[in-house]
């Protein structure tokens, strides 16, 4: 057996039973939700009053489960550390500001106004394109996270990249969509942004780090670390599979009724994807960075703070636009298609040095 293949049947034996199978626990979901959302329509409706600033507290509580066992794992220390090693950083915001914002303008024109032209209206063409820089313009904040735990990322550094994201999206979103879509009155729901950092980052951080220290205090480090944290090793998947019959239960008519046009949003928003994960995780591999470090470097980029998008989209174009259409596709193609990436990422892991300070 070839050292690759022998590291991946070892990795696979190391998965547990959900995440062996998360693809199509994943695809069941979907199906689970988009049914509930059409045969039980008071599911969606009574757990969207449970909103705020249009994020939906149902489905951060699921995000915050997911999150929190890989915040039990950061050692404050650590986080301190990673600051003083730029290159991962330099990887993730140059991607995500300087080149995916604009790749996905080129990537979704092209398909929208030139290969799709016979398919679909120059307006609503134009429509779709504005969804799509919504997305382009707001990287993952909050399922980078699992992305990252699903790939073996370091805690503590995917921590700082997303907290560094987060600032940059407060000042940067805004001018960026505005010359993309030549729009100035964008209207940017900070409170959306606000809420969200509060609910995906402060709050399981928090979280983590009390639970963390109280743990440790009163066990000790060794229980912490070989009995404590087992018991959180399918909580993230779990909490993924919920999260996902919510989302799709909520989005079920409007994907039923666009079949078609969904499978031509799904086609550029995919490629666009794949590129920004092999343009940063091809950046980190050139550099040398730890697989750690990298595969969460790829994994910002390429998946999307949806939140956001479909917020602004809704702002501005209205709910039933094309734009609102283009980015809620977005929330439908993200999950399968990351899943790919951590697949591809894991699989990859021998190409990156095992550890390095170079970072």
């Amino acid at each position: 057996m070839s050292k690759s293949k022998q590291h991946t049947a070892e990795q696979d034996q190391g998965l547990g039973f959900f995440a062996k199978y998360l693809t199509v626990w994943v695809a069941i979901c979907i199906v689970v939700g988009v049914v509930i959302g059409q045969v039980v329509p008071a599911f969606p409706e009574t757990l969207s009053k449970f909103e705020y600033a249009q994020v939906s507290i149902p489905v951060a509580i699921l995000i915050w489960l997911m999150i929190y066992p890989m915040m039990l794992k950061i050692d404050f220390s650590s986080i301190v550390n990673a600051t003083k090693k730029p290159k991962g950083l330099v990887v993730t915001c140059v991607t995500n500001w300087l080149i995916k914002p604009f790749t996905m303008y080129l990537i979704a024109a092209f398909f929208f106004k030139v290969v799709f032209k016979m398919f679909i209206t120059d307006a609503l063409a134009t429509q779709y394109l504005a969804g799509a820089v919504l997305l382009g313009a707001a990287p993952c904040t909050a399922m980078v996270f699992v992305w990252s735990h699903l790939t073996k990322g370091e805690p503590a550094y995917t921590l700082v990249q997303v907290a560094v994201n987060d600032l940059i999206i407060l000042f940067a979103f805004t001018p960026i969509v505005a010359f993309l879509l030549g729009v100035s009155n964008v209207l940017v729901p900070y409170d959306t942004l606000i809420i969200s950092t509060i609910l995906f980052v402060v709050i399981p951080l928090t979280g983590g780090y009390l639970t963390r220290k109280y743990v440790i205090r009163h066990k000790g480090l060794e229980y912490f670390e070989n009995v404590f944290l087992k018991k959180f090793d399918n909580i993230t998947i779990i909490g993924l599979l919920l999260t996902l019959v919510i989302i799709f239960s909520f989005q079920g008519e409007i994907i039923l009724k666009n079949p078609v046009h969904i499978a031509l949003i799904a086609i550029p928003l995919t490629i666009q994807t794949f590129l920004i994960f092999a343009i940063a995780y091809g950046w980190a591999r050139a550099w040398k960075l730890p697989h750690a470090i990298a595969a969460p470097a790829g994994m910002i980029g390429a998946s999307n703070f949806f939140e956001l998008a479909v917020a602004v989209a809704i702002s501005l174009f209205g709910l039933e636009s094309g734009a609102t259409l283009a980015t809620v596709v977005g929330v439908l193609v993200e999950v399968p298609v990351m899943l790919a990436l951590v697949r591809i990422a894991n699989q990859t892991r021998h190409w990156f040095p095992e550890k390095t300070d170079m970072y």
